[in-house]
């Protein structure tokens, strides 16, 4: 079944030029003009992700964002925005967009940001492997048990910050934090990885599933935007910043 695309863009060239490239890619998509169409289409049909313009006339994009995710939708999102100032797109990330693509954008980047955040969101090891029996506990030869499979790790802890993997909540000492999924991710590669400093390669590839380059500024804005969230008076830094490298996370 190929995967599904609501796209909520009002400029018709932008729409159209979009609906096309998307559809030889091989998803399925629902093209609107305006966010209120936008909103009564994920009603009616739930899309698997959603690619939404920021300005658009009536409800924009970040209006859309903001009821579906007071809904309980967590739908993936990615924001096309022609806004290029940091605030503008801590706007977006804060209404509840998981991503967003800077206009004007090369297509195989919002292809490449679509596959990253559709493999986020899609069921991990569903079936099993071809040929075994999912949940088989002894060998096809009738010997020595295979081993029990692993209960999935539940919590990780480190410089202070406590997060629960499968309910997907983080508390700074006893304060819980409000993270979207993006920073959620982040943080839990850093907590991961407490006092390793990580270089921006290795944070584009686990966290995106690609390396926009050295021009992009998606990551500087996650981890300002998490620093936000994190930060306490009087209380020490966790992110650092490596100049040159990448950032670490410590508790000096």
């Amino acid at each position: 079944m190929p995967q599904t695309v609501l796209l909520a863009e009002d400029d018709r060239a932008i729409r159209h030029a979009l609906e096309r490239a998307l559809t030889l890619e091989g998803y399925e998509v629902t093209a609107v003009a305006d966010g209120v169409e936008a909103l009564a289409q994920a009603h009616r049909n739930p899309p698997d992700i959603l690619l939404l313009d920021v300005m658009m006339p009536g409800i924009d994009g970040l209006q859309v964002c903001r009821v579906l995710r007071a809904e309980g939708d967590r739908t993936p999102i990615l924001m096309l925005t022609a806004l290029v100032e940091t605030a503008d797109r801590i706007a977006g990330l804060d209404a509840g967009a998981d991503d967003y693509v800077v206009k004007p954008f090369d297509v195989e980047e919002v292809f490449a940001r679509l596959r990253a955040l559709l493999r986020r969101t899609s069921p991990v090891g569903v079936g099993g492997a071809p040929g075994t029996a999912t949940g088989a506990s002894v060998s096809a030869s009738g010997g020595v048990p295979a081993k029990e499979p692993q209960a999935p790790e539940r919590q990780i802890e480190a410089a202070g910050i406590r997060m629960d993997l499968q309910a997907r909540r983080v508390w700074r000492g006893t304060r819980e934090l409000e993270l979207t999924r993006t920073e959620f991710e982040l943080l839990e590669l850093l907590v991961r990885n407490a006092g390793i400093v990580l270089d921006h390669s290795t944070i584009y590839d686990r966290i995106w599933g690609y390396d926009f380059g050295p021009g992009s500024k998606n990551l500087a804005v996650y981890v300002g935007y998490l620093r936000r969230k994190l930060d306490e008076p009087d209380a020490p830094q966790l992110i650092h910043t490596v100049r040159g490298v990448g950032y670490v996370l410590r508790e000096d």
